[in-house]
């Protein structure tokens, strides 16, 4: 696979003694994130600050690993990094309008017997996870009523476009939700896409994810889950297939407590 470089990447990774695969693999600036040690291999995340040629400066994420492969239909032996496979989810979001991370750099190399992966992307400044921007309201209380609204409405949005396109994030979580600003306006922002896949079916992915954002938000009240319904099938009014969608969470949630109660 070829290496990967955004338009802007050249000139700040030269500016920075980034501009090989060599040079950022060799980087000493300590773990944002201590090293996954599982699958055979290693993966880690450090974030380094950069300067531009112009001399603005922006916190950029580095991620490296080793032998670190995931397995599939399409590669049952051999494996891919699993950085490639998230590089892959993460131009195929791109490629449909679903915001997320902005990949600056990915590239991988093969050292004796070691393969090796590096993924580099811009830092989300000024975001913080729907997980963290929630403990935090449980603390101090909700936003001003337009504002929760809004973020309820545009999180929603993101995962009808993502769905629509049979995309299932797979790991839909409050922690993998980020909520900023761009232009003046609420930018909501998905990260976390190793797991990513295509289904055959929208409503597959619609279920998969759905089912474990819900399960994942206790702090929501039914009106607000209702709300994020409508938001999500772009309806103002409760209709069959709103109701089709409530019925099956409901359902499913019922089953995990079961399976809860029964395993204890």
């Amino acid at each position: 696979m070829q290496d990967y470089s955004a338009n802007d990447w050249p000139a700040m990774a030269a500016a920075n003694s980034l501009d090989s695969f060599e040079s950022i693999w060799a980087l000493d600036i300590g773990w944002f994130e201590e090293p996954n040690q599982r699958r055979g291999g290693w993966s880690g995340v450090s974030r380094m600050e950069v300067e531009y040629p112009d001399g603005h400066r922006e916190g950029i994420f580095i991620k490296r690993q080793q032998n670190h492969n995931t397995f599939s239909w399409w590669s049952p032996f051999k494996g891919i990094s699993t950085f490639r496979r998230e590089f892959q989810n993460l131009m195929m979001l791109h490629d449909v309008g679903v915001p997320t991370l902005e990949v600056l750099y990915f590239a991988e190399r093969g050292v004796a017997d070691d393969r090796r992966a590096i993924l580099v992307s811009r830092e989300l400044t000024g975001y913080a996870s729907l997980e963290d921007c929630m403990a935090y309201w449980q603390q101090h209380g909700l936003p001003e009523r337009e504002t929760w609204h809004e973020t309820i409405q545009r999180v929603a949005a993101v995962a009808r476009r993502m769905h629509r396109h049979r995309i299932q994030q797979n790991c839909f979580l409050p922690k993998h939700v980020f909520i900023g600003e761009l232009h003046g306006q609420m930018d909501v922002r998905l990260i976390d896409l190793e797991k990513a896949k295509r289904r055959w079916r929208t409503e597959q992915a619609l279920v998969r994810d759905l089912d474990t954002f819900n399960r994942r938000t206790p702090g929501i009240s039914s009106t607000d889950r209702l709300r994020f319904l409508l938001a999500y099938h772009d309806a103002e009014r409760v209709n069959a297939r709103i109701r089709k969608t409530w019925d099956k969470l409901l359902a499913l949630l019922s089953k995990k407590r079961r399976n809860l109660f029964q395993r204890q």
